[in-house]
């Protein structure tokens, strides 16, 4: 890619080097997903095994919270919780203020399970980057979190 474009033709080029590039990454992302699920528990698809990271980072909670938070809808939420209780990643437990309702939270197997696989990816993700400056790696690191932020 060139550097220092200038004008509507060089901004319409960058967005098309830009869209080529992330459709690679979406599709290594998506096939890395399906590999790392599969660590996790052979039964576990990509789609519940996202759900089961996020949960990681919010649980216990609420289903209707889960929705809301990640934007998902209703059913796919209540599908991917079934299929995670199914495989003993997640448990429902009594909310403390509320009796009634239940949260969902990972199970020790699902915690293990899930800390295992993402140390492992994060090696990987380390070794790939060696040669990557700490600045680059900063740099990608906030223009990414920009594109997530605006999307």
């Amino acid at each position: 890619m060139a550097e220092g474009r200038t004008g509507a033709d060089g901004r319409e080029t960058a967005a098309q080097d830009l869209e080529r590039e992330l459709s690679k990454l979406f599709g290594r992302a998506r096939s890395l997903s399906l590999t790392i699920a599969a660590r996790v528990h052979p039964g576990l698809d990509s789609a519940s095994y996202a759900l089961l990271v996020h949960l990681s980072g919010i649980a216990p909670v609420r289903a209707a919270d889960v929705v809301e938070l990640t934007g998902l809808d209703k059913s796919t939420v209540s599908r991917q919780i079934a299929r995670l209780e199914e495989l003993a990643l997640i448990e429902r437990v009594a909310d403390p203020s509320d009796g009634r309702a239940r949260l969902v939270q990972l199970t020790e197997t699902g915690a293990a399970r899930l800390a295992e696989v993402r140390a492992d990816r994060r090696r990987q993700l380390r070794a790939t980057l060696t040669d990557w400056s700490t600045g680059d790696i900063e740099e990608f690191s906030r223009l990414l979190g920009r594109l997530n932020s605006d999307l």
